[in-house]
């Protein structure tokens, strides 16, 4: 559902319609997804992306270094945003070996008792404290079977150790097993058939250079694709120079926006849908359509430079 409160006129001088962006302006505010190899840890691949771009780069969720798949990757501006895809579910294919030979009917009994909320240790070389806790499977499913090996598809929620996850499965069989290999097929909302390899990434910038930059836009997505996952409150130019300066959103300022409830983090963009900041709603949706004054959105993180849009502190009132 879509609120619509002030009807503005969206051509503006103030701004770009993501779509619309020149190059250089899309590479710093781009996302792309890069289809990890087998080898380098994630860090790695994100330090390969920067000299690339000569730009900071970061991606979103660490993938072990023998694992391959998505691995989204922000550049620029883009970066403080990388954290906000780990509201989403990751899914893999992940290959495990039992260490005897079990029947089919046994793991597939076992695999429904792993769907929905279990706990986990995280493993000792992880980048988090060690402590139990609980995660989310939301699908478990036996793609192969063959004596000792099978074929898993794994939906779960971000921060889930899917190795971990293959060790407890062999143990409640009682005859133990490790995973052998993993790929993640999507993160962040993204899937495998958008991520591209680090070669073709290359080959893109290179034809860039000679004036060719269809290919690199084939693989650059604009930043304001991470916020498909947060329900979004389109603001006035006016309102959108004070938010760029760190100022909260108040209700004169407001366009349209979703549905949502108070406390719901929600993206804060411009009328020509450019996101500027991430924020929290003070009030529910049906709430802010009533009110007239007062402050609606509190700032958390801003994306934009602050001198994109009309106004300051000083000079704005929203």
């Amino acid at each position: 559902m879509r609120y619509v409160k002030d009807k503005v006129n969206t051509v503006s001088k103030w701004g770009d319609f993501p779509h619309q962006r020149s190059i250089e302006d899309l590479i710093p505010r781009s996302v792309m997804i890069i289809d990890k190899p087998k080898g380098p840890t994630s860090h790695q691949v994100s330090s390969w992306v920067q000299r690339m771009f000569s730009s900071k780069a970061g991606h979103s969720g660490t993938l072990d270094p023998n694992a391959t798949g998505v691995l989204p990757m922000g550049i620029g501006y883009s970066v403080r945003m990388m954290d906000l895809l780990h509201v989403a579910p990751k899914e893999y294919v992940a290959s495990m070996r039992f260490h005897s030979t079990v029947k089919k009917t046994g793991v597939e009994e076992v695999l429904e008792k792993f769907e929905g909320d279990i706990y986990q240790m995280p493993p000792v070389r992880s980048g988090v404290k060690r402590k139990v806790r609980t995660r989310t499977i939301y699908e478990l499913e036996l793609l192969d079977f063959r004596g000792k090996d099978c074929l898993l598809r794994v939906r779960c929620q971000s921060g889930t150790y899917v190795r971990t996850l293959c060790k407890d499965i062999g143990k409640a069989l009682g005859v133990g097993g490790n995973m052998e290999e993993l790929r993640r097929t999507e993160a962040g909302g993204f899937t495998e058939k958008e991520s591209h390899i680090l070669q073709r990434v290359k080959d893109a910038l290179v034809y860039y250079e000679d004036g060719e930059e269809g290919y690199l836009r084939e693989i650059l997505k604009p930043h304001e694709e991470v916020f498909g996952l947060y329900p979004s409150v389109k603001v006035k130019d006016t309102a959108a120079g004070s938010i760029l300066n760190g100022a909260d959103l108040a209700a004169p300022g407001l366009v349209e926006f979703d549905k949502f409830s108070s406390g719901d983090r929600v993206g804060v963009a411009s009328v020509k849908g450019e996101i500027l900041a991430l924020g929290v709603a003070l009030y529910p949706a049906e709430k802010m359509m009533e009110m007239d004054e007062g402050l609606v959105v509190r700032t958390e993180r801003v994306f934009h430079p602050s001198g994109e849009y009309p106004g300051n502190r000083e000079e704005n009132i929203y």
